[in-house]
């Protein structure tokens, strides 16, 4: 019997169902590249070693891998890679998603279980695990803080928590990512998607440009300090989240625009916010990685 879900919950759950079945949006090579040089940049600073090594045991004993929100499954395919070969690896997903992971390992011949659930009611028999990877997940639950808290009892001592989740942007970008987060509650997923568009459009304008410019002095008041920045980029992180690459194509943008305004649960924190999230919930911070989209934690049991 499932257990019952937040309504909060319950939009996560058909947003990123919907999401995750739209394969064509994130699985060209262009999309996978950068997906997995982000992943290991923000986790390993790009040395694929230190997964080796956090993967490795005296004995050779096979791992257990908890993905806690995988989704399709592609972040921790492009993470562990071949290494989910010899570990034991299982995705857990509130939606849908969990059936496309399936689908999507089973095609490429990758050993895994799969279990649709909310992260935070895994059933017990599944035991402790060595690693728990949650990559832009927590924050799209009803408390990252519980979450992670929940988590943590699932992971073994010794054992590794890897998870990224948003923080706090700039005051205007702040303003008008809820502004949009709300101006979409009314519309079914399609809707959203095709509503969001126009602005994926307008980032690819602004990318295209390729224009520089310069802030002579910082504005405190609106987050921005001194410095050089593509004229993209400024609007990015400091007015309203319009996503470009120039090798993107527009649905493979929008994907990434829909997966930020969509899901009504979307929780941004500080880093202090998140070291004490840690600290409560028995964890030893080993890296914490501080980027302007989020950060990225490798904690330990």
């Amino acid at each position: 019997m499932r257990n019952e879900i937040s309504q909060a919950q319950q939009q996560t759950e058909e947003t990123f169902g919907f999401k995750w079945k739209k394969r064509d949006t994130y699985e060209s090579p262009a999309v996978q590249q950068e997906w997995k040089r982000w992943l290991f940049e923000k986790y390993f600073d790009g040395d694929p070693s230190s997964l080796n090594q956090l993967l490795s045991s005296e004995r050779g004993e096979k791992k257990k891998i908890l993905d806690a929100g995988c989704g399709s499954g592609i972040s921790g395919e492009l993470l562990f890679g071949e290494h989910l070969k010899n570990h034991h690896y299982l995705g857990v997903d509130i939606s849908e998603a969990a059936k496309v992971a399936e689908k999507r390992f089973t095609e490429k011949g990758i050993p895994a279980v799969f279990e649709q659930c909310d992260l935070n009611s895994i059933p017990e028999y599944y035991g402790l695990f060595d690693v728990i990877f949650s990559e832009g997940v927590l924050h799209h639950t009803d408390s990252v803080e519980n979450s992670i808290f929940h988590l943590s009892k699932r992971l073994k001592k010794g054992g590794k928590f890897l998870f990224y989740v948003y923080v706090k942007k700039a005051p205007i970008r702040e303003f008008t990512d809820d502004l949009i987060r709300n101006a979409l509650t009314p519309l079914d997923n399609e809707e959203a998607w095709k509503a969001l568009e126009p602005l994926t459009k307008l980032g690819k304008t602004l990318g295209d440009l390729n224009i520089e410019i310069e802030i002579d002095e910082a504005i405190p008041f609106l987050g921005i300090e001194k410095g050089t920045y593509n004229l993209q980029r400024l609007f990015y992180y400091k007015i309203c989240k319009a996503y470009f690459r120039p090798d993107y194509s527009l649905d493979e943008m929008n994907h990434i625009n829909f997966d930020w305004f969509r899901p009504h649960n979307c929780f941004r924190h500080t880093p202090e916010e998140v070291r004490t999230f840690c600290f409560k919930a028995g964890l030893t911070i080993d890296r914490l990685h501080v980027e302007e989209s989020g950060v990225t934690v490798i904690a330990s049991k």
